[in-house]
């Protein structure tokens, strides 16, 4: 604030607007990050300050995360299908914070998450009740409960990806859809106008 610039690109989840079942801590904290981000932007508009605030929502990535979180599970916990490589991510926080985008969503599961909510929320309540926890955990068993690093450090460092690189896509179209909106919509007037002027030509 003091230097009158800068932007800040908060990392969001599609679970910032979607509570889903296993993951009542994760969604609450993303919750509260969304929460926060808004307030947070709009006091540095009343100060009429020129540091932005963005937020980037995810969806499930293969990291680390499912290989040392605390879990009572019996089985191996997953991210959510379809899963993300984290340069999915990674690439969107960078376009996000060039770009001082508001808000980007990232892949296509992150957008019919969101919009599924906002338009039926009680069909998504049902639906994630009877689909999504058998949707994160793998056939791996797991002696439970799995202690994790909640209190203390995993030994050695992970690295950026977890166990699923086999199934995990490496780009997504949705997100250069994003990055491109502005083309993409002039080419879609451009073809609009020249279908009517042909119509019109008839």
């Amino acid at each position: 604030m003091p230097r009158d610039r800068g932007t800040i690109t908060q990392v969001g989840s599609a679970m910032a607007y979607r509570g889903i079942p296993l993951q009542s801590p994760y969604c609450g904290a993303k919750h509260a990050v969304k929460g926060f981000t808004d307030s947070i932007r709009s006091e540095l508009i009343h100060k009429r300050s020129k540091v932005h605030v963005g937020m980037v929502q995810l969806p499930g990535l293969n990291t680390p995360q499912f290989d040392h979180c605390r879990s009572k599970m019996n089985r191996h916990p997953m991210p959510v299908p379809p899963i993300y490589q984290p340069e999915v991510a990674a690439a969107a926080v960078l376009s996000a914070t060039r770009k001082r985008r508001r808000e980007m969503y990232v892949g296509v599961p992150t957008l019919y998450t969101i919009w599924g909510n906002r338009l039926a929320p009680w069909l998504a309540d049902h639906y994630l009740g009877r689909t999504a926890v058998n949707s994160q955990l793998t056939d791996e068993p797991v002696d439970a409960p799995r202690l994790g690093n909640l209190f203390e450090p995993s030994e050695g460092d992970p690295g950026a990806h977890g166990d699923f690189d086999d199934s995990a896509h490496e780009r997504s179209l949705q997100l250069w859809a994003s990055e491109h909106r502005g083309g993409l919509l002039a080419a879609a007037v451009g073809a609009a106008a020249t279908w009517a002027a042909l119509l019109a030509r008839d």
